[in-house]
């Protein structure tokens, strides 16, 4: 019955938009909308997208779109070609909104609604980093289905302000001496198959690649993320399916890791790089398995890389209680952006981590400590040796020497010293006896 729909375009005035008009085959009824244009031609396409979405039993009238049928086409239509982590974190953000607001129809999700989500959602725990990742994942779904025609328009979505910083990830990186530690754990915890688990974390370590990255990384060309060698350097071809981004790229990776895959022998570069074959099955071991592995290595070694509150009902009452943060893959990755960033440039790096916005790979030289900044800015000020200018103001403005820390005679300080292997200023101070 659906095929005999066919919407017309009908003026109802020179400087009123056009409509758009068919009959319900069912109900006899004449149903109208605005094409939201006076222009013939914008308002025909506009016509034949709605025909199609009528004919097809994909149109509904926004007001009696349920909640339900919303899920499903968020499911099937804008989640399907997603990274299944993407599609896991709209989900649950819209499962948060579900539990929380319980709406029978999507029109019921309107900006107050939002507003009191974010109120309930406080008040039952939930941190305001993981509230407003929530809210980002909501209002992409709510802006598509407006572009669908599911809603008239988006709900506006105040989103929560955070401190500054407080973005940011909390974990820290693992040091080389935890590193150390996870190797010796993982030998102890996985005795049947530790020397592939060493390979995996020290791979890791070396490469930054992402968990799921390294678990695809192959030697055979045409994977989706494989290492070339015919080349002068060895690289990483990535196909679109193999990353994060869903782009093509030939991407350089550090000599330290590129000289780790090719002690390699040549006849066994076929295949997975870090194969985890499962001791009992013979399966590989899936990424979310591998993850948890890792956690409980990280346990065993006991490397704690941060802390964060969890919220605990306690008597029909949330506390918030702090817990520990163990390393994860992920802090391994993190690790070799921080090692790296002390090397490169920030461009240099956000191609080697592959980040899609340079912000990202930034925040790696943002967490760069003063004390860590000032022991590069020494040691550089060191290696120059005797072609070093003294530390005082010898530029056209010129200011009181001693302003700068140096002697009257203009001649600089004469308590700055050597520098120490450890690239850090050992000064004696002469004002105190």
């Amino acid at each position: 019955m659906s095929e005999e729909i066919s919407v017309r375009v009908v003026s109802y005035g020179q400087h009123r938009p056009l409509m758009l008009v068919y009959v319900d085959p069912l109900t006899g009824r004449r149903v109208a909308k605005s094409a939201e244009t006076r222009n013939r031609g914008e308002a025909l396409k506009a016509a034949g997208v709605w025909q199609d979405e009528l004919r097809s039993g994909r149109y509904a009238p926004p007001s009696r779109i349920t909640w339900a049928d919303f899920r499903e086409r968020v499911r099937r239509e804008k989640l399907a070609l997603m990274p299944l982590t993407s599609q896991r974190a709209y989900t649950t953000a819209l499962d948060h909104l579900e539990n929380i607001l319980n709406p029978d129809r999507l029109a019921k999700v309107t900006a107050p609604a939002m507003t009191r989500f974010q109120t309930l959602a406080r008040e039952g725990g939930m941190k305001a980093t993981t509230l407003a990742r929530n809210l980002r994942h909501i209002k992409a779904c709510l802006r598509w289905a407006a572009r669908q025609g599911m809603m008239h328009v988006a709900p506006a979505i105040e989103m929560p302000k955070l401190p500054k910083g407080q973005s940011l990830a909390k974990h820290r990186p693992v040091t080389g001496e935890e590193f150390d530690r996870l190797v010796e754990a993982a030998a102890e915890f996985r005795p049947s198959d530790s020397a592939a688990w060493v390979r995996l974390l020290r791979g890791l370590w070396l490469s930054g690649l992402r968990l799921g990255e390294a678990l695809a990384l192959s030697w055979d060309a045409g994977a989706a993320f494989a290492v070339d060698t015919t080349g002068k350097r060895p690289v990483f071809v990535i196909q679109p399916e193999g990353q994060k981004s869903r782009q093509a790229e030939v991407a350089p990776m550090t000599p330290d890791f590129a000289a780790f895959l090719l002690a390699t022998p040549e006849a066994e570069r076929v295949g997975r790089v870090f194969p985890l074959p499962d001791p009992e099955t013979g399966r590989e071991i899936g990424r979310f398995r591998v993850m948890h592995v890792v956690g409980r290595i990280a346990r065993k070694a006991r490397v704690v890389v941060g802390e964060t509150e969890k919220a605990v009902k306690v008597d029909g009452e949330v506390e918030r209680r702090t817990v520990k943060m163990y390393a994860t893959s992920h802090d391994l990755r993190r690790a070799f952006c921080t090692r790296w960033s002390r090397r490169v440039m920030p461009a240099v790096l956000q191609r080697l981590a592959r980040h899609a916005h340079v912000g990202t790979t930034m925040a790696f030289y943002v967490a760069s400590t003063a004390e860590e900044i000032g022991a590069d800015l020494w040691a550089a000020w060191g290696a120059m040796g005797d072609k070093k200018p003294p530390i005082d103001n010898t530029s056209d403005n010129k200011a009181p020497a001693n302003a700068c820390g140096a002697d009257d005679s203009g001649q600089g300080v004469a308590n700055v010293t050597d520098y120490t292997t450890e690239g850090s200023a050992q000064a004696e101070d002469t004002s105190r006896p």
